[in-house]
């Protein structure tokens, strides 16, 4: 009798701790369900109505079915805003960003001393500032009147935000995120053998080769984690916006700026709805594509 209730309070005892443990889980499932279950809910919903900011579809949104996704699917204007984002993307993000990133990560890599600590300085503080101030910033750079830039270059009146805008854009996200790719391939570097590098160099292989054949190699699994990151964040960045606003004449109005424009400027709040959604589609096409190649590298294993 005696080890019969021993065991019943072996048994017992997990189911105990679990429930405890529930305790743990429950508020993070909650602050997940509120700010992230329910607002993307939400937003399909709103993308199947006519819901608008103001007027009588503002009081009472009828239900529209796929007619939002149609005419997103349909309108040039989306198709436009949609190429300069893919633009954008791989300007800023996979060939300024990672490209940037790694070369400084490199040039440093075996540097002491106040160099290094000054230049990782600075890019980190273009990194760290509030988006508001560097935008801020650019534009006081960029100016047409009375610009930086075109001080330094003697090109008085030269509109750069104006007739450049996308490259503008480009080269801001470039300088404003490559401290993130600088960090991760500079913890990168580190665990590639400085033998294997002097054996290369022995050898007789150039820069170039040690990177393909030794580098490479070694932190491939970083190169793609750091792709799939700096890709969704540059795919939903909203900075461009404090720039140009999405012109002149749309010609910067990458995806998130034109989901603001006719969502909040425009009223249509169950179209911009719709077009989230399918923004949110791309996203997680792109990284299910960055994971498929991390597990065919067997750089990630199924559990």
């Amino acid at each position: 009798m005696a080890r019969l209730r021993h065991d019943r309070a072996e048994v017992s005892a997990p189911m105990v701790s679990g429930k405890h443990s529930l305790g743990f889980v429950v508020p993070a499932l909650v602050l997940i369900g509120v700010f992230l279950v329910f607002p993307a809910l939400w937003t399909v919903y709103l993308g199947l109505t006519d819901y608008r900011l103001t007027g009588l579809a503002a009081a009472d949104p009828q239900v529209v079915g796929a007619a939002n996704y149609a005419e997103a699917l349909g309108d040039e204007r989306f198709r436009t805003s949609l190429w300069l984002t893919v633009q954008f993307v791989l300007g800023s993000a996979v060939l300024g960003q990672a490209v940037l990133g790694f070369a400084i990560a490199w040039v440093l890599r075996d540097r002491r001393g106040p160099l290094k600590s000054v230049t990782e300085g600075l890019v980190l503080l273009a990194w760290i500032l509030p988006s508001s101030v560097v935008a801020f910033l650019w534009i006081a750079l960029l100016d047409r009147d009375g610009g930086t830039l075109n001080a330094i270059l003697r090109t008085p009146g030269f509109a750069w935000l104006l007739d450049h805008p996308m490259m503008s854009i480009i080269v801001f996200n470039v300088w404003r995120g490559t401290a993130f790719s600088m960090m991760l391939y500079g913890a990168a570097l580190e665990n590639v053998p400085p033998s294997h590098l002097e054996t290369a160099r022995l050898a007789g292989a150039s820069t170039l080769q040690q990177l393909r054949d030794v580098v490479f190699p070694h932190i491939k699994g970083h190169v793609l984690t750091n792709l799939l990151l700096i890709t969704l964040w540059t795919f939903n960045d909203f900075t461009a916006f404090q720039l140009t606003a999405g012109g002149p004449e749309g010609r910067s109005e990458i995806l998130p700026v034109y989901i603001y424009n006719v969502a909040m400027s425009g009223g249509r709040l169950g179209f911009g709805a719709a077009v989230s959604f399918l923004v949110l589609v791309v996203n997680l096409v792109l990284a299910f594509a960055y994971l498929r190649l991390l597990r065919s590298r067997g750089e990630v294993r199924p559990s």
